[in-house]
Formats: C-alpha cells, sequence, structure tokens
C-alpha cells in the first residue's frame, strides 16, 4: 500500500483560477489538461471576499467507496456495530459560497469523508495488505444545512507506509442538482500533534510512522492550507475547517 495518492495537475494561483472562472462560468475549481481539477490559495486575498477561504484540491485516492452513509458518527461497521479505537475527533466543515462580493453559507451539498483506522486500513477495500470488502467504518457523508456547516464524529487517523496522516474529504452538489460540482482533497495534522497521539494505545501497536508531512509529495501541494487547527476538549479532539467555494451558474 506504498504511495497510495499520486499528485495530478498542477496547482494554480487563486488569481489564476478566478480569472479563468470569469470566462468559463464554472465552479472554482479548475480542469487541467489531464483531467484533474486543481486550487491554491497564494495568500493573495485580494481577489475573493473577505472571510472566504480558499483551498486547494488534491487527489482522491484509489479508497473512495460511495457508501451512501448518510450518518454523523463514522466510527462504527454498519453491519457489526463495532467501534474502531482511537482518539475521538469531532470535524466540523464551514461551507460557503462566494456570492455578491461576500461568503454566505452554502446549504444541501454533500460532504464525505473518509480515513484509514488506527492501524492504516480502510474499510471496504480489496488492497494487498488486506481485505475489508463488505465492511463500512471510517466512512460517511452530512448534507449541509442553512448554516453550511455539518459536523462529523471520527477517531484520528493513524498511518501506512509512503503517506503522511491524513483525512480524505470531498463536497459535492446533490444528483438531482444541474449543474452538478464536485471538489476534492485531503485534511493534515501537524506533525508534533501526531508524534503524541501515535504515542499512545491503541495507534502505538503500529509504532511510530515512518514519514512526516514535509517528506510527503501530496501534502507538498498545498497541505499547508489544509491542516487543522486542533483543539481539545472534554470529549477529545476538535478541529473546524472553512472552505468557500466559487459557484456560477452560466
Amino acid at each position: 500500500m506504498d504511495n497510495d495518492d499520486r499528485q495530478i495537475g498542477r496547482l494554480l494561483t487563486r488569481r489564476e483560477a478566478l480569472t479563468a472562472l470569469g470566462a468559463t462560468g464554472a465552479l472554482f475549481l479548475l480542469r487541467c489538461s489531464n483531467g484533474s481539477s486543481s486550487l491554491a490559495d497564494n495568500g493573495d486575498d485580494d481577489d475573493l471576499p473577505l472571510g472566504c477561504v480558499v483551498r486547494p484540491e488534491q487527489t482522491e485516492g484509489p479508497y473512495f467507496v460511495d457508501e451512501l452513509l448518510n450518518r454523523s458518527d463514522i466510527r462504527s461497521d454498519p453491519a457489526t456495530g463495532i467501534v474502531k479505537p482511537g482518539v475521538p475527533l469531532e470535524l466540523t466543515f464551514n461551507v460557503t459560497r462566494v456570492a455578491d462580493a461576500a461568503c454566505v453559507p452554502l446549504a444541501g451539498v454533500v460532504v464525505d469523508i473518509w480515513h484509514c483506522d488506527h492501524l492504516g486500513v480502510y474499510s471496504d477495500v480489496d488492497d494487498p495488505g488486506f481485505n475489508t470488502v463488505g465492511q463500512r467504518f471510517l466512512r460517511g457523508y452530512q448534507v449541509t444545512g442553512d448554516d453550511g456547516v455539518v459536523r462529523f464524529t471520527t477517531v484520528f487517523p493513524g498511518w501506512y507506509q509512503g503517506r503522511t496522516v491524513h483525512i480524505h474529504f470531498k463536497i459535492r452538489s446533490e444528483p438531482s442538482a444541474d449543474p452538478g460540482f464536485e471538489f476534492t482533497s485531503q485534511l493534515y495534522f501537524d506533525d508534533d500533534l501526531t508524534d503524541q497521539v501515535h504515542a499512545m494505545e491503541p495507534y502505538s501497536e503500529k509504532g511510530q510512522r515512518t514519514l512526516r508531512n514535509a517528506g510527503d509529495g501530496i501534502y507538498a501541494g498545498g497541505g499547508s492550507e489544509l491542516t487543522l487547527d486542533v483543539t481539545e476538549d472534554d470529549n477529545g479532539l476538535a478541529a473546524a475547517f472553512e472552505i468557500a467555494l466559487q459557484i456560477t451558474t452560466s
């Protein structure tokens, strides 16, 4: 399971992306020549309204499975009820849309997340290192409400060879939407925090990871803009992630 994700396309600056959008009238991510999509934040805030946060798109990787699991708590396998162990993580997405020179909550969009367990294993995958077909732990989606917010309860991810620690996410329109859109990327953690978490059970069973953020080729494509600001609460860890989408209908 080495290097499961491969960076695709080139990252565009925010100005390049939004300039092109003025001509194409599409989602704020752009199609590269090889069919991939990407957008990066180059730190120039003049192109977007105050408070809008642009994030780079990154590769989906091979482990997305559209399970149609509408649930907030993704820790368990629905078939068995077995809950994956690990440090609890409450993850909130604040999804907005750039409209009328402001950022407004984006309601009715689907937010999927999926990631590996404490041993680096994904569910519902036939992989050379494991076969979990039929299991659906650590996967699920929520639909944003009028406030553009969804919340997930999960656990801090483990690691596997070839990647730094990460969570995959996808934001997409509901199937009936016309035109539809889809944005896919990954979330990361501060190295020091990961070291602390992985020194504890059940993560310590696997040992310390072999790759940190700086050595991950996917992280290099905008990972600093996708690193979560994690805090502690009474239940474990918590993080909120803000992202703005540029969507036009013409």
